[in-house]
């Protein structure tokens, strides 16, 4: 009899769970449970590698960059109005100091999350938001792409100072940081994308990216 009450208000939660999702949360990139659904690889120079491993129990991305640049992007539309925090963790294998990231040639990092606002394709970069693992920077610089300087905009989240083989859980609100570094309100993005790269640098660079996801709060 316990079965007979407890189904329906188990229904009904679950019911009322899935409801919601989409508007307190929007999966990005569920890895853990094996699933790359959307994720393209586009290569800019050579190719680095990403593909999912097991590490501590747990499916992970692992991206190798062997002085190469590669990009791991998923086109997604996101309301920043209803789902403004981006989610994800990370950790550095292995770290490069390319040098002056302020310069082309410098420009590489083992680990960067980006976010898009574009009118096409992701790939075709109007406005670019990137969280980066600098060696150079200290945690919270700023500074724009020397690749893009006005269109793309850097974020240090971590720095050399972090340790390797650890895991960092970040979470940003992406509504205000485009706002504080573009000056524009940014309501909806297009695209995200995971890359590491060490192609200008000409070394080797190792990084695990876990799940991605937006939510409310």
């Amino acid at each position: 009899m316990k079965w007979i009450i407890v189904a329906p208000i188990l229904a009904y939660l679950l019911f009322e769970s899935a409801w919601a999702q989409p508007y307190e949360r929007v999966d990005v990139g569920l890895f853990s449970l094996n699933d790359t659904s959307g994720w393209e690889i586009r290569n800019f120079a050579g190719a680095t590698d990403y593909s999912l491993i097991q590490v501590d129990g747990k499916l992970v991305v692992v991206a190798d960059s062997r002085q190469s640049a590669s990009a791991f992007y998923k086109k997604i539309d996101i309301n920043l109005d209803k789902t403004p925090i981006l989610n994800w963790s990370w950790r550095k294998e292995q770290p490069i100091d390319p040098g002056d990231e302020l310069d082309k040639k410098g420009d590489d990092y083992v680990a960067r999350i980006y976010v898009v606002k574009s009118s096409g394709s992701i790939l075709s970069e109007t406005i670019a938001l990137n969280y980066v693992w600098s060696y150079q920077h200290r945690k919270n610089d700023t500074w724009g792409n020397p690749f893009a300087i006005e269109n793309s905009k850097m974020l240090a989240l971590r720095d050399a100072s972090d340790p390797e083989a650890t895991w960092f859980i970040e979470r940003r609100n992406v509504l205000l940081d485009f706002k504080r570094l573009h000056g524009q309100d940014i309501r909806q993005i297009d695209g995200v994308a995971i890359m590491t790269d060490s192609d200008n640098s000409g070394l080797n660079a190792r990084a695990l990216y876990g799940d991605i996801f937006f939510s409310k709060d």
